[in-house]
């Protein structure tokens, strides 16, 4: 115990030091950091930082995984915007050496007079999935549910088109080129919608559904090797430092195409909140039966301090503090996948996870999570308990 106290004060005591001035000097969020300039055009040009260090804990596992603490994210990017008009951005994630959003968009109403959406190109999130395109910084949970994990198709080259009103939003997109990784060769289709009856702070109804279908691409090596289109779906225990995955269905080789569904639901009456998701994918085989994985989660919301989560343009995001001393939220999550299908045993697993945040301004946040994890992959049965703590600056 004395040392978990101990890594959790190293984790969260420099963070505080940094940001003091901020929690002292503008605690209601009101003040701008100096990270951007305004033209006198309208045009905004500035910088974007997420910083976020984790501690993990891990009991119960049989020795699976080993204590952890790191920098889980390092985002440094830059963006160019002007309302109504356009936005352009590019991040990378000095942590994993990868890159994020890298993307322009355009308003159509500043070419056409009229709002008939909004047309973006370039490498960013495909629209399948509700927790799946919420901002890492800005989730409810450290990590993202069991079966967002291994069902949401995440970034991809491409071109999208968006159209957002009170009522509903509409996205649709084609992606071709895979990542700019040079990995996941291939291209997809994919679509969401929502219905928004209720849309006003504090007072939120949002019912929605994806679909996406990806044909995945064979590939050459240097010498001239040819690996078969495949795809695998796996999933870590809700703790991002952990190095190994308890399900996993291992590569399918030889897939046609992988046709991705999502049904989505979000409710906010003022400080409470429920959102809830369902995801399945069907891996289209070469001389085999289809492959069929689903999973789905629940968690509730309650903002002790009596603020509301936001929500804006078919997502969630952090919470803003209104008092001197910040909000305090206490979340509880539910999720559950099943990777097993025929003679691919990928394996079932199941969570809790109970959470903590304490937003101290609009731009630092500290995360607790603890997370009971159950599964059963060959009848091998790994059970952990992981806490998990995390600091992060975010503008």
């Amino acid at each position: 115990m004395k040392k978990f106290i101990l890594g959790a004060v190293a984790l969260i005591d420099p963070v505080l030091a940094e940001a003091a001035d901020a929690v002292r000097n503008d605690y209601d969020g009101r003040t701008n950091w100096p990270t951007h300039y305004v033209f006198a055009d309208g045009t905004d040009m500035g910088l974007s930082v997420k910083y976020q260090y984790d501690l993990d804990r891990f009991s119960h596992d049989e020795g699976t995984y080993e204590d952890a603490q790191t920098n889980r994210r390092k985002e440094f990017g830059f963006f160019v915007r002007k309302k109504g008009v356009y936005d352009a951005t590019a991040v990378f994630d000095f942590q994993t050496k990868t890159w994020l959003d890298v993307f322009f968009r355009l308003q159509s109403k500043a070419l056409m007079g009229s709002d008939a959406g909004a047309l973006r190109i370039g490498f960013m999130k495909t629209p399948v999935g509700f927790e799946g395109n919420t901002s890492t910084g800005s989730t409810s949970f450290m990590e993202t549910s069991l079966p967002m994990q291994a069902i949401y198709a995440n970034r991809r080259l491409g071109i999208d088109w968006a159209l957002t009103r009170k009522a509903y939003l509409v996205q649709m997109g084609y992606y071709n080129g895979g990542n700019l990784q040079g990995d996941l060769d291939g291209h997809m289709v994919a679509g969401r919608a929502a219905w928004t009856p209720l849309n006003a702070s504090g007072n939120v109804l949002h019912i929605g559904g994806s679909l996406s279908r990806e044909t995945p691409y064979g590939t050459n090596d240097g010498r001239g090797r040819y690996t078969p289109p495949g795809v695998r779906l796996r999933a870590l225990p809700e703790a991002g430092l952990a190095t190994r995955r308890l399900i996993d269905s291992g590569a399918l080789s030889m897939a046609g195409h992988v046709d991705r569904r999502g049904l989505e639901a979000l409710w906010i009456g003022g400080p409470w909140s429920v959102q809830s998701e369902y995801l399945d994918a069907r891996v289209k085989l070469e001389n085999k039966p289809a492959y069929k994985a689903h999973g789905w989660y629940a968690f509730g919301s309650w903002v002790a301090t009596g603020e509301s989560r936001s929500y804006s343009a078919g997502n969630v995001s952090d919470v803003v503090p209104k008092g001197r001393w910040g909000a305090l939220e206490f979340v509880l999550r539910y999720s559950t996948l099943d990777l097993d299908d025929g003679p691919t045993l990928g394996g079932t697993e199941h969570d809790w996870t109970f959470g903590a945040n304490w937003y101290l301004t609009k731009y630092l946040k500290l995360q607790g999570n603890y997370v009971r994890a159950i599964s059963d992959r060959r009848d091998v049965r790994v059970d952990p308990r992981i806490v998990e703590l995390r600091a992060q600056v975010m503008f």
